[in-house]
């Protein structure tokens, strides 16, 4: 049966206690309907009746996902439509001042994550719900389900030293939660007295991929093209944290990888060797037109998932980078700060979450 979405019944399932209540609501591209409508008009269509719709909020690559590249800001503006404030949390403010959250009783969150830590959205939604927490305004949370499945968890937890806006809480890398469940959590260990109310899926089953779900995949960012995307992400975005090109810039971020420097059969053939679980790498050429080595002739790897239940992201992400440190000690670098705003750590210690050689012991 198809999953239905909370934003699919929001006549049945808002809670009464919350009618007429004003609100705002932080969402993105994939904030949609089982039958691709966007949240804002649905929202837009129920407003004045469940409630008094007074402002959108936007995380990373913004509200309408216009930023293309990685670490880009946004600024804050007046929805063309609706005339109410659409405010930035990726730019001056990551989370909302109480100017923003000036006169909402409730705010509503509806983002589709991917199932792993590195992914700012469900940051956004953590110092939201600290926000909402400090003004005593109601979190209101539309689930959706963790693509990449709700039962699989790998890579370390986050080192209270190494907390960031890629890791706030410790949750591992990947975390097999939905949203929903993770803002449980968080209000749980962190926020306790923040009122939560999460608003239930129909139908989802933890093993589920999304592509067994029944919903159309929306790019919930630029670089997040494909549920394969999804699945590779939480071992391949490692390489943002080395002078590696993880893609940005081509047809398939994080699925393809590589460097000027690199012999691409060599590579691959060291790969294979290891049997890695669920993955084949076959060597691949490409030309990155912005990020790492834009215009730039770049060897690599392109990565094919052959079996997702058996397969590994971080500890495939964790090999490829062994290997090359091993093959090119004179070119592979580590990246220096800074990194999702943090000037200190070095950006491969924000993605695991702890010292270097917690994982990367030479």
């Amino acid at each position: 049966m198809q999953v239905e979405l909370p934003l699919d019944h929001l006549d049945e399932l808002w809670p009464e206690k919350f009618r007429g209540a004003r609100i705002g609501a932080l969402l993105h591209p994939a904030s949609v309907s089982s039958r691709l409508e966007h949240a804002s008009r649905i929202l837009e269509r129920y407003n004045d009746d469940l409630f008094r719709l007074a402002a959108f909020f936007g995380p990373q690559h913004g509200f309408l996902g216009q930023t293309q590249d990685n670490m880009v800001e946004w600024k804050s503006y007046e929805h063309p439509r609706l005339h109410i404030p659409v405010y930035s949390l990726y730019g001056e403010h990551r989370e909302p001042t109480t100017e923003m959250l000036n006169g909402l009783d409730v705010l509503l969150v509806d983002l589709q994550d991917i199932g792993v830590r590195y992914y700012t959205f469900i940051w956004t939604m953590y110092v939201c719900m600290r926000a909402c927490e400090k003004i005593g305004a109601a979190v209101v949370v539309l689930d959706r389900p963790n693509p990449i499945n709700g039962v699989t968890t790998e890579g370390p937890v986050v080192n209270a030293n190494y907390k960031s806006f890629v890791g706030m809480h410790s949750i591992p890398v990947r975390h097999g939660r939905t949203i929903g469940e993770l803002a449980q959590q968080f209000r749980d260990e962190a926020f306790p007295k923040c009122e939560l109310s999460i608003l239930a899926m129909k139908n989802w089953e933890r093993q589920m991929w999304f592509d067994q779900t029944g919903l159309p995949w929306v790019m919930p960012s630029p670089n997040m093209a494909t549920l394969h995307t999804a699945t590779v992400y939480s071992g391949l975005c490692l390489l943002e944290g080395t002078n590696i090109s993880e893609g940005r810039g081509t047809t398939r971020p994080f699925e393809i990888f590589g460097a000027p420097f690199i012999d691409a059969e060599r590579l691959c053939n060291e790969l294979n060797k290891l049997k890695l679980p669920g993955a084949f790498f076959r060597e691949n050429y490409f030309q990155p037109t912005f990020h790492k080595f834009d215009g730039e002739l770049c060897g690599g790897a392109q990565i094919h998932v052959t079996d997702r239940d058996e397969f590994r992201p971080f500890l495939t992400g964790v090999e490829i980078i062994n290997h090359i440190r091993k093959m090119y000690p004179e070119q592979f670098q580590w990246k220096q700060p800074p990194y999702e705003y943090e000037w200190k750590r070095l950006p491969i210690e924000i993605l695991i979450g702890g010292p270097v050689e917690s994982v990367f012991a030479d």
